[in-house]
């Protein structure tokens, strides 16, 4: 196999073999400590500008197929692997996931020691880091990292959101099997709240296609509209409640996404996931910051202040609410277990709530899918 090598800025090098795409990229190093999912997981929008590794040690070994996917394509810069399987042993595979990545132009990375680069990053923090199969030169590969843009202030979402507003239909890719079942596609079992539909504009910062399966399930009707949509573009569509999807980069850099959120507080039920979930919190006064190397996993433990109970969540963020920013009328509802970190909000007389996880997550865990009924209703 030809050679590849990930460089960081702090001047560590690891040095292993290609598989998908041959290239050069950039982007922010993190990694992602779930067992599966890993498709999900490389099309989803909020990957975009970062080089992932996975801390399993055998990634691939049941392929790709054409239903297990969260968007139209892989979002994220770069793959990195300890050991990547060439061959895919589940009978819904439709292909390897080196093929998967060469068709999409990723480049890929195997055969490194994943846990000393996970050390490194938990030790330093995420890192700015160069990826290659075509430099291979130790010090022109850092050099390249240290001058490569960094995450912090970098506007994402515009490169990942949709360019026009759109109903919610289930995408069919090419292959796919048909959605006959509500838990086809990665969607647990959801009994729709009896009543009529609600009409729901969902705001696309880099929306996960799960989020749109879970608002259908609970009867709902759902517009697309770009995340940069203006307050009267929303309300133009009569909403029942808006919600605020996840999506990619530094949320504190999106200042007319913030400007509408600030607008539509107080006017129509709102719910924010995620990225979403940060500008709710911006929108309202308060401020975020940079975890030293994010969350991202599907074996996070949250609590529910409210309620009491412990969920398992997945995650995928880089940036959290800062508390002691938090103006009074914002309450935080559920909290991290790990790190102690802000993971939901409410608003104390506002329609308006968040959390900072993913309740829709495909492949899982589904602790948190009973919060899109939450949502529902706060609608009626």
């Amino acid at each position: 196999m030809p050679a590849a090598a990930l460089a960081l800025e702090d001047g560590t090098v690891f040095t292993g073999t290609l598989f998908g795409s041959r290239g050069t990229v950039s982007g922010e190093v993190c990694f992602n400590t779930s067992m599966t999912g890993y498709q999900e997981i490389l099309t989803d929008p909020s990957y975009r500008g970062q080089i992932l590794c996975m801390t399993a040690p055998q990634i691939g070994n049941y392929g790709v197929n054409a239903d297990d996917v969260e968007s139209g394509a892989i979002q994220m810069a770069g793959f990195v692997v300890r050991e990547a399987s060439r061959v895919a042993s589940n009978f819904t595979a439709s292909g390897t996931l080196g093929d998967y990545l060469a068709s999409a132009g990723v480049v890929g990375l195997a055969g490194i020691d994943t846990r000393a680069l996970v050390r490194r990053l938990r030790m330093r923090g995420a890192m700015t880091g160069v990826l290659s199969s075509e430099v291979l030169d130790a010090g022109e590969l850092v050099a390249r990292a240290r001058s490569a843009p960094a995450l912090v202030g970098r506007d994402l979402v515009r490169e990942v959101m949709p360019a026009d507003e759109r109903e919610w239909i289930e995408p069919v890719a090419e292959g796919a099997r048909p959605l006959l079942q509500p838990t086809e596609g990665g969607v647990m079992p959801v009994v729709a709240a009896p009543g009529p539909s609600r009409h729901v504009v969902a705001l696309d910062y880099g929306m996960k296609w799960n989020i749109a399966r879970h608002l259908t399930s609970q009867g709902c009707r759902v517009t697309v509209l770009p995340g940069n949509a203006t307050p009267d573009e929303v309300l133009g569509h009569e909403p029942d409640g808006v919600f605020l999807s996840n999506g990619p980069g530094d949320p504190e850099a999106l200042g007319p996404c913030i400007e509408t959120v600030r607008a539509l507080v107080g006017r129509v039920p709102i719910y924010g996931i995620c990225l979403g979930h940060q500008l709710l919190a911006l929108a309202c006064g308060a401020r975020t910051f940079k975890l030293p190397f994010g969350h991202r996993g599907a074996n996070q433990p949250v609590m529910d202040l409210e309620t009491g109970r412990v969920e398992i969540t997945s995650q995928n963020h880089g940036f959290a609410v800062d508390e002691s920013t938090l103006p009074r009328d914002l309450v935080v509802t559920h909290r991290n277990l790990n790190d102690g970190t802000i993971e939901g909000l409410r608003h104390a007389t506002a329609p308006a709530a968040s959390v900072q996880y993913h309740p829709e997550a495909a492949s899982g865990p589904h602790d948190s899918a009973h919060l899109f009924a939450r949502f529902r209703a706060m609608m009626t």
